[in-house]
């Protein structure tokens, strides 16, 4: 059976969608107990068992521990543990981590629309070496934006080969779905690296000029985790990323919505949500 099919059973199975606002997920401080699951989609589900990142270890430092996101399935707290090992182990700084997601996953009142199923995180575009900070400079840490002003590639007077390395580390990891980049560092990255397999991984998108968004695939054992559409073929350094300097993409985007009822989750983070 394919993945599409099982997921639209199970949640047909499961019964009527789940909402509560994005305060009241963040509310809770810790995770639900049992296995750990991923439940729908990184921008419409939530997250069971998660663990917590710890603030710090070796190769990395979590920063903005105010908000209380630093937890996620366990397999991507594993992954960032690897990348932090591995960027170790060729010279690199202790990774600064942001956002993962909150104890129990779920829409987030502020900041992003995806991190909400334990899969995502962000690291910091900051290859500078640095003394360890404390947790009050972590909570506000000044990372400059690598790109020129007008976003056609990076600024070379900041972007060196050492974040070329680090981006090149995160696609690589093992179970990766794919890393978000501003489109200026990907069309850089494409002019010296254009044609390597790891760069089909490096995906375009708005923002995300002084940080990297790492997304993992779907972890064994949770069933109800729906994957994002696949990537296209080839390496991306193609029309589809000149799109990106368009009129189009430049357009300023549609004023917000007025509030509404929030979004409504799969039937499984009822349980979630509600669990002691």
């Amino acid at each position: 059976m394919r993945p599409f099919a099982l997921a639209l059973i199970l949640a047909l199975a499961a019964g009527p969608a789940f909402a509560q606002p994005a305060s009241s997920w963040a509310a809770h401080q810790g995770p639900s107990a049992g296995p750990a699951r991923v439940i729908g989609t990184t921008s419409l589900g939530c997250l069971a068992g998660g663990e917590a990142l710890p603030t710090e270890g070796p190769g990395w430092q979590a920063v903005r521990l105010s908000r209380n996101r630093n937890w996620g399935h366990p397999e991507t707290i594993r992954s960032i543990r690897t990348l932090a090992r591995r960027a170790r182990s060729v010279g690199l700084p202790d990774l600064l981590i942001g956002d993962v997601a909150q104890p129990r996953g779920g829409p987030l009142p502020y900041g992003h629309a995806s991190h909400q199923s334990g899969l995502d995180f962000d690291v910091w575009l900051d290859v500078n070496p640095r003394a360890p900070l404390s947790r009050a400079q972590r909570e506000d840490w000044p990372v400059a934006s690598l790109v020129v002003p007008d976003q056609s590639g990076v600024d070379p007077n900041r972007f060196t080969a050492a974040h070329a390395r680090l981006i090149r580390l995160a696609a690589e990891l093992p179970n990766v779905d794919r890393v978000l980049v501003n489109h200026g560092i990907k069309r850089s990255l494409c002019a010296v690296h254009g044609g390597e397999t790891w760069l089909r991984r490096v995906r375009p998108w708005r923002g995300h000029d002084s940080h990297m968004h790492v997304r993992m695939r779907c972890p064994a054992g949770s069933a109800e985790c729906q994957e994002a559409p696949p990537i296209p073929a080839g390496d991306g350094c193609d029309a589809s990323l000149d799109w990106w300097l368009s009129d189009e993409a430049r357009r300023p985007p549609s004023p917000p919505r007025t509030p509404g009822p929030p979004p409504a989750l799969p039937a499984a983070c009822g349980p979630v949500f509600r669990a002691r």
